[in-house]
């Protein structure tokens, strides 16, 4: 395979490509020269405290969010272009179904609005467990199966991408679980997922982790790598050790020479 064959399939591996990033809101620098790529047909998480950087980055991917500089590429085509209206779904903090329409209701309004088969309607209630609330208004779910019924919208017309911000946000541990073993679902039949959190534990549910702090990504593994380059088995004391070690590189940056010479003085 010659240069040119491997960039091509590298790229065709690549679901998301964010070059030089830069975000800014008002006076403040959210991200200055951010640079990922996500792969294709795999959970990706980005984790990070509260202010971190997760929403603004997600925003970013399905081109709603204005950026200063840089660019983002979704399924090989500008964020946010017209094209990825049937192949990206955005599901939000906040809950994106009406309270007053049931179940049935909700994901027949969004499905036309997608224009998704009506077959998918019966489909995803099942996938995602509603079948016996269907008919029930949203208002009368509990927290728990309002996030499945938005997770059901999400993935009407199966998208090949689905960016989840805070899916499991305010969740027990037995729901938290449910929701995850439907993602990784969705992941085994080749949906990309970008799934963000700040609860540490979901870390070793992904396949690969964006760790971000500060509008800064300080890591970009697996679950596996994660714990054995910190040397811990929590996820919390690995981003814990993780944070402190880009503390301490940012109190002792590498000296101009050892910059030159790869580190060696």
């Amino acid at each position: 395979m010659n240069i040119e064959d491997a960039a091509l399939s590298a790229s065709a591996d690549v679901a998301v490509s964010v070059r030089g990033l830069r975000v800014t809101r008002g006076r403040t620098v959210v991200f200055d020269g951010l640079d990922l790529a996500i792969p294709r047909g795999r959970i990706t998480g980005f984790l990070g405290p509260s202010g971190c950087g997760k929403t603004t980055l997600i925003r970013s991917i399905v081109g709603v969010q204005r950026i200063a500089g840089g660019d983002v590429e979704v399924l090989a085509e500008p964020a946010g272009s017209a094209l990825q209206r049937h192949r990206v779904a955005y599901d939000t903090q906040a809950a994106s179904v009406y309270d007053d329409l049931t179940v049935r209701q909700n994901l027949t309004y969004f499905a036309r609005l997608i224009g998704a088969p009506r077959s998918d309607i019966a489909r995803v209630i099942t996938e995602v467990g509603l079948a016996d609330q269907a008919d029930q208004t949203v208002t009368s779910l509990s927290g728990g199966q309002k996030s499945r019924v938005s997770l059901a919208v999400a993935m009407l017309g199966s998208p090949a991408l689905i960016v989840l911000d805070e899916p499991t946000v305010g969740l027990d541990p037995v729901l938290r679980a449910e929701l995850w073993a439907i993602f990784r679902s969705l992941a085994d039949r080749g949906a990309t997922l970008i799934v963000s959190s700040h609860v540490m534990d979901e870390a070793v549910r992904c396949d690969r982790l964006i760790l971000l702090r500060a509008g800064r990504v300080i890591a970009d593994t697996t679950p596996e790598s994660l714990l054995a380059d910190t040397g811990t088995s929590d996820p919390d004391a690995a981003f814990l050790a993780l944070i402190a070690r880009a503390d301490d590189g940012d109190r002792h940056p590498p000296s101009r020479r050892s910059r030159r010479s790869g580190g060696r003085l």
